[in-house]
């Protein structure tokens, strides 16, 4: 079994960087850790897509953290609760099968490698919650729900919203918190951490620990890094950075972040203390943003890479968008006719995800023909001997043949 390590500093910065809440208490929490007794944490992750992301990444990071200073760490793959869909929008979401669950999810160990150790000494442990909550009985199922009233689930805030809006909440969305609870009671953990968007379902969980278990079951809530409107970053903004992203990937997507989030990104994607935080506040009133923004890239690539991809990213980026170059190597796309329609042209290349989404960027300036920015929704592209090259946004590039 591994030896906790019991360093006040460390322990500290882990109840402190990037965390919102504790429940009950910090200071509970603080008590136990540094009492040198071993405790089983877990994160659970729904496997909605492909990638794992930044709203992963911060929580994955406290884990790593507490598998630095000897606990046990289990990564939860919610390959049960997605096919149900967590409640957390104003509209129902889509239920998922058991095929697209199991697709989605098949390399998240991979990439969530990057921060915790699956192997050698405490290693971390992986699992999925089919394996419980597909048992449970119906009998079982209503003895969990007994535990919980029907104003407790709609103080939910998202819950509140829809009743305002006269928005319709299905029935099966009220399950969701009772299955991600019993998940905390099923591998009688000590703690569970998640980002602040998780806190109503991981209090769930609390609830029915000291109510089946009769035991304390600590909640650790991360921050989440929004925009200077409060939105999380997302696939539709383009500014989701994923633990897929190539270096040069996750470089471009910081330098397009608002820079009402340098200051944000520093504090929960970086190891800048109190004293640097005041200076980079500091700087930002003097200085160019974009001289901050480039050093916050460099510290997010390096989080999840190293010194040298950092800098190589760096490198591509001036020389993609500063020296307004293209890069080395666009991808081609071969065209029958001698022209096509530009809106055409952009989904075909998968360039954008719809003709409406194509007709929004054109109108918006966002594409370019051969570095000549098209407004015209109507514009037809002639394809030169040598090809022609359409841009979208800053990184995404095809070559017309």
């Amino acid at each position: 079994m591994s030896k906790t390590i019991v360093d006040q500093q460390k322990i500290d910065w882990f109840l402190t960087h990037a965390v919102e809440n504790v429940y009950p208490s910090r200071e509970a929490l603080r008590e136990k850790l540094l009492s040198g007794e071993r405790i089983s944490i877990y994160l659970g992750i729904d496997p909605t897509g492909a990638t794992l992301h930044m709203g992963h990444m911060i929580p994955i990071q406290k884990l790593a953290e507490l598998q630095e200073l000897g606990h046990q760490i289990i990564l939860l793959i919610g390959d049960f609760t997605a096919m149900s869909g967590d409640p957390d929008k104003l509209t129902v979401r889509r239920q998922l099968t058991r095929e697209e669950v199991l697709e989605n999810c098949k390399l998240y160990q991979q990439q969530a490698s990057k921060l915790l150790r699956f192997s050698g000494v405490n290693a971390a442990q992986l699992k999925f919650n089919n394996d419980w909550l597909s048992k449970l009985t119906f009998k079982e199922v209503v003895e969990l729900a007994s535990h919980f009233t029907v104003q407790q689930m709609l103080e939910r805030d998202n819950f509140e919203k829809r009743m305002e809006e006269q928005k319709p909440i299905k029935l099966h969305e009220f399950l969701y918190p009772l299955m991600q609870g019993y998940d905390s009671v099923a591998m009688d953990v000590d703690m569970e951490l998640g980002g602040n968007d998780q806190t109503f379902n991981m209090l769930a969980g609390r609830t029915l620990m000291k109510e089946m278990k009769h035991k304390e079951k600590f909640v650790l809530t991360t921050r989440l890094l929004v925009d200077s409107n409060g939105k999380k970053m997302g696939k539709t903004e383009g500014n989701m950075i994923t633990m897929l992203d190539s270096a040069d990937d996750m470089y471009g997507k910081v330098m397009s972040w608002t820079d009402e989030m340098i200051v944000p990104g520093f504090e929960i994607c970086t190891t800048a203390d109190q004293k640097e935080l005041e200076e980079i506040k500091k700087k930002l009133k003097k200085e160019n943003p974009m001289i901050l923004k480039r050093a916050l890239a460099h510290q997010i690539v390096l989080w999840l890479y190293d010194g040298k991809s950092a800098e190589q990213a760096a490198e591509h980026f001036a020389s993609l968008h500063q020296k307004h170059e293209q890069p080395e190597e666009i991808p081609e796309m071969k065209i029958k006719e001698k022209s096509i329609s530009l809106i055409e042209a952009l989904v075909q290349s998968k360039l954008v995800e719809s003709k409406s989404d194509a007709r929004r960027q054109v109108e918006q300036g966002g594409v370019k023909v051969e570095g000549k920015v098209i407004t015209d929704v109507k514009a037809m592209v002639t394809i030169g001997k040598q090809g022609t090259v359409i841009q979208k946004g800053k990184r995404h590039f095809v070559k017309l043949v």
